[in-house]
């Protein structure tokens, strides 16, 4: 959703709307500048030129879902419907963008197909699609399969020092928004 919310429309929300849209901001600012990210962005910078760091958000996507035993109490699967659940509760509120996906993300459980390289090789082909076979995404499973201990080494300390910072953050949202 945070993604399809531009410039100060975020204000258009309730509180709760509006700091889980700047927490998402903070994290995509963060994520951007890390160098951890940036190394793991430079090894497919050849291939796929802008898009990699796209490419790379997706990766670390899988390294999340595949080792969420280690962040969370709550098992992947029952995380995942509930958001669905909190989806349908909060759609009057979505983006036009987002209630077009919603029923494909549901339906094939996009979140938590991410565990698997096949679910992670579905997303790249669609944003292969999406991008008009401008750089070939969909040949970046490849790339993920060939670095993939590199690839999961570096989410690993990002993901450390992301959940960190994001801790802090939201404590100075919630004080900022008492």
């Amino acid at each position: 959703m945070a993604d399809s919310i531009r410039g100060k429309k975020y204000l258009d929300y309730d509180t709760g709307i509006q700091k889980g849209i700047v927490l998402h901001r903070f994290i995509d600012t963060y994520t951007d500048a890390h160098p951890v990210f940036r190394q793991s962005t430079k090894r497919l910078h050849h291939n796929y030129s802008h898009y990699s760091g796209v490419i790379v958000d997706i990766y670390y996507d899988h390294f999340l879902a595949k080792n969420w035993a280690e962040y969370s109490k709550e098992p992947l699967l029952d995380y995942t419907l509930d958001f669905y659940t909190t989806l349908n509760e909060y759609y009057h509120v979505l983006p036009l963008h987002v209630k077009k996906f919603m029923p494909y993300m549901i339906a094939d459980n996009w979140l938590y197909s991410y565990a698997q390289p096949e679910g992670i090789a579905r997303v790249l082909q669609g944003m292969n699609r999406r991008t008009k076979n401008r750089v070939g995404m969909h040949e970046a499973i490849d790339d993920l399969m060939v670095h993939y201990v590199d690839f999961e080494n570096e989410f690993r300390i990002f993901f450390e020092d992301l959940r960190e910072h994001s801790i802090s953050k939201l404590k100075a949202l919630n004080n900022q928004y008492l």
